[in-house]
Order: structure tokens, then sequence, then C-alpha cells
């Protein structure tokens, strides 16, 4: 783990709100001037502490309009068996997030459908048909309290 000073911590903060700031506009918002800012901006792209810059989609918009969380039990729990789950997940569109997790299940996915027969459709057509797969249980979202946080900069 890299350490950021207050500078730093400024602009993380910023492009994390806003990633399409110009400089001149960061630069501005930090307290720097635009040659610092381009620096300092270029370091922590070089770093990986920015890993990219992207449009923040809304799915209802889109037609995306059923958000859901897909709990996955496995059938073994080996390098082999993860990495060909993980390349499974990896190449479906409708998983937005894929995450290994403790607890009761052992992948926790954020999925994005068009619909209830979408969402049907991914789950029993594709998910469970994967070897390794042995348990799904699906929750719906109702409505997001908070969404695209960020993080504690």
């Amino acid at each position: 783990m890299l350490t950021h000073d207050a500078r730093d911590r400024a602009i993380l903060a910023a492009l994390q709100r806003n990633g399409a700031l110009t400089n001149a506009e960061l630069s501005e918002l930090v307290n720097l001037s635009p040659s610092q800012c381009s620096r300092r901006r270029a370091a922590l792209e070089r770093t990986g502490a920015i890993r990219g810059y992207a449009a923040r989609l809304d799915p209802r918009v889109l037609g995306f309009g059923i958000r859901a969380f897909a709990r996955v039990n496995l059938r073994s729990h080996g390098a082999a068996s993860d990495k060909d789950f993980a390349s499974f997940i990896a190449a479906q569109p409708e998983v937005r997030a894929a995450h290994s997790v403790s607890g009761d299940a052992d992948y926790v996915l954020e999925l994005a459908v068009r619909d209830l027969d979408a969402l049907a459709d991914f789950i029993h057509d594709r998910l469970l048909s994967h070897s390794q797969v042995t348990q799904v249980r699906t929750e719906i979202v109702l409505k997001s309290a908070k969404e695209d946080g960020g993080l504690p900069i």
C-alpha cells in the first residue's frame, strides 16, 4: 500500500466524484498549479491508485430493470475450480461484479438483467448448468439506499 498526502487524497476524492474533470478544473479544486496537479495525477495513475476512468451508466434508463444478487455455492474449493468458475463468470455480461466471500456462499454475484425472464434464463440455463455450481440463492433489489459510494478517501 502506498501512502498519499492530503493533496493526493484531494485529487483522488475529486476524481472519484467526477472522473471527467479537466486538469484545469481539477487543479482549481485542489489548489495546485495545473502542472503540479498533472504530475500528481499521472503518478496516481502510474502507481495504480487510479485504475481508469468510466462513465456511470443508469441500468434502468438503458433497459436493465432487474438488479439482483446471486449467492453461489461451488462443488469443490481448489485453485483449479476457482479459476474455472472465475473464467466462466468473467464471460457473462449479466454479471456486474463477482466476489469470493466467507460465510454461507462461496461467491456473491451482482447481476443486471432486462427482466425476470432474463434472470431466470441466466440462472437456470447458464449458472446452474456450470459443472462447479451446486446451489444458487437469488435476492432481487427492490430499491437502493446507496450506489456507487466510492472509497472513504
